[in-house]
């Protein structure tokens, strides 16, 4: 088979799965490490991303919103998938069933997006009985008086180095949100509780002051406890928590972009760093990252290529979410996956009419 790249995790382009090559030859082990291991091995309920640490985590952008696909700055506004984004929720869940990954627990906000792409993957996996967890600390940065304007036409307004300091700096936020806002966040039920809390605009800096508690408080005792978890977020809310666990440095994250729907898996040390990809080398697809983009990096380099012109190339006047390519591939996705989704299947066989194949 044809394999995007060789190791521990590596992709079959042929075969559509992928493959884990892990194993514990390593070499001897003293008593209190067969111990210790042992000890571990009994807590995990679930399979690991691979067997050389205890400590897993992957990470999930959602799929394609109604506002992702109309190129709008989106922010806290709850935005539902649209059909293309229910097709790379399954995508994802399917990339993740071949790995033979299963999860402990699930982290994610309070959008919608987000949570459908989390039901439909754990569909996929056939876990749909694990925790799942909510959180408005995983909601994605706010992108005040941007919202709901088109990208591309906020770049031909303000110009290119502009915009891309508002989206992907560190620590320089869009202009604040009005409070008669027609999409300001404190209209949102969700939130009556906590409106003194909603920002009028954040920097990736505000961001990541309010992911880190959730890391804190929450991820990390998970993970210290042999839990593997999966966080689906969003481009924003993962590139905070992201930059923390790299280490990357303020003047250089401005140049992290992160595709939507491709699973980056991770093996973290004790201490919840990341351990170095089995060639030893950054990801090709972004040059910064450890961890292993389960789709392969030559997908996400093409998807993030795409997305970069979709906002910044204004020679460009088609909408690439929308396209021929772009049905092409929901045509080629509909037929590898078939026309069903979870959620349907789940009904049909619920209803008796149908049964789900072995």
């Amino acid at each position: 088979a044809n394999k995007i790249r060789k190791g521990p995790f590596s992709f079959s382009a042929a075969a559509g799965q992928f493959q884990s090559s892990s194993s514990w030859t390593g070499g001897k082990q003293t008593t209190q490490q067969q111990q210790q291991n042992y000890h571990q091995e009994q807590y995990r309920t679930f399979t690991t991303i691979n067997k050389e640490t205890p400590y897993n985590l992957c990470f999930l952008r959602h799929g394609q919103s109604t506002w992702n696909r109309d190129n709008r700055f989106i922010g806290w506004t709850d935005t539902p998938l649209t059909d293309d984004g229910v097709l790379e929720a399954r995508l994802a869940g399917k990339m993740l069933a071949n790995s033979g990954i299963m999860f402990d627990e699930v982290h994610t906000s309070l959008l919608r997006r987000c949570i459908r792409t989390t039901n439909i993957v754990l569909m996929e996996l056939g876990q749909e009985y694990i925790p799942v967890h909510k959180h408005w600390r995983l909601n994605e940065r706010n992108y005040g008086e941007l919202v709901g304007k088109n990208k591309k036409e906020t770049v031909k307004l303000h110009g290119e180095d502009q915009v891309k300091r508002w989206r992907r700096s560190y620590d320089e936020p869009p202009p604040p949100m009005s409070y008669h806002h027609e999409y300001h966040p404190a209209k949102d039920p969700r939130y009556r509780l906590m409106k003194h809390l909603i920002p009028a605009s954040e920097s990736l800096k505000d961001t990541v002051d309010r992911s880190s508690v959730y890391w804190n408080e929450v991820i990390a005792p998970s993970l210290k406890e042999g839990k593997t978890l999966l966080v689906v977020g969003h481009e924003n809310n993962l590139r905070s928590i992201i930059m923390k666990l790299e280490g990357i440095p303020e003047d250089d994250i401005i140049n992290l972009s992160l595709p939507r729907a491709i699973p980056l898996a991770y093996r973290l040390d004790e201490n919840l760093k990341p351990l170095d990809r089995p060639d030893g080398k950054l990801d090709e697809a972004t040059g910064f990252l450890r961890g292993e983009w389960i789709g392969g990096d030559q997908a996400v380099t093409e998807i993030l290529e795409r997305d970069r012109r979709q906002v910044y190339d204004t020679t460009i006047e088609n909408n690439l979410e929308t396209d021929d390519s772009r049905k092409k591939w929901s045509e080629w996705v509909r037929l590898l996956m078939g026309d069903d989704s979870p959620e349907a299947k789940a009904n049909k066989n619920l209803n008796g009419r149908k049964r789900f194949s072995a």
